[in-house]
C-alpha cells in the first residue's frame, strides 16, 4: 500500500512561483512512474508532468520552460517547481505514482490571480 501527500499549494500572482512536493510512504521501489496532474471543475484531469524510474521527464507543452519536475529517491519525494504562473495554472494538483497499481494523493489546490 502506497500513500501520498502533497503540500505547497496556495494563492499566488500571476508571474509568481510555487513548489509542490508529494511525499511517499510505504513501498515504491519498482515504481514505473510518478507524476503530476491537475485538474479544473468541469475538465478532465491531464497530466502536468512526470518522471519515470530511469529519471526521464515529459511535460504538457503549456508548461514547458516554466515547470519542473524532480524527485529524492532517498527522500521517497516528488517536487513539481512552477515558475511564472499563470491564471489557466490555477488548478487541484494531484501527486500520482504508478507501482504495479496506480495510487494518487488527495490533491493541493492551486490559485493563480491575474
Amino acid at each position: 500500500q502506497v500513500q501520498l501527500v502533497e503540500s505547497g499549494g496556495g494563492l499566488v500572482q500571476a508571474g509568481g512561483s510555487l513548489r509542490l512536493s508529494c511525499a511517499a510512504s510505504g513501498s515504491i521501489f519498482g515504481f514505473t512512474v510518478m507524476g503530476w496532474y491537475r485538474q479544473v471543475p468541469g475538465k478532465q484531469r491531464e497530466l502536468v508532468a512526470s518522471i519515470n524510474r530511469l529519471g526521464r521527464k515529459n511535460y504538457v507543452d503549456s508548461v514547458w520552460g516554466r515547470f519542473t519536475i524532480s524527485r529524492d529517491n532517498a527522500k521517497n519525494t516528488m517536487d513539481l517547481q512552477m515558475n511564472s504562473l499563470k491564471p489557466e495554472d490555477t488548478a487541484v494538483y494531484y501527486c500520482n505514482i504508478v507501482v504495479g497499481t496506480e495510487y494518487w494523493g488527495q490533491g493541493t489546490q492551486v490559485t493563480v490571480s491575474s
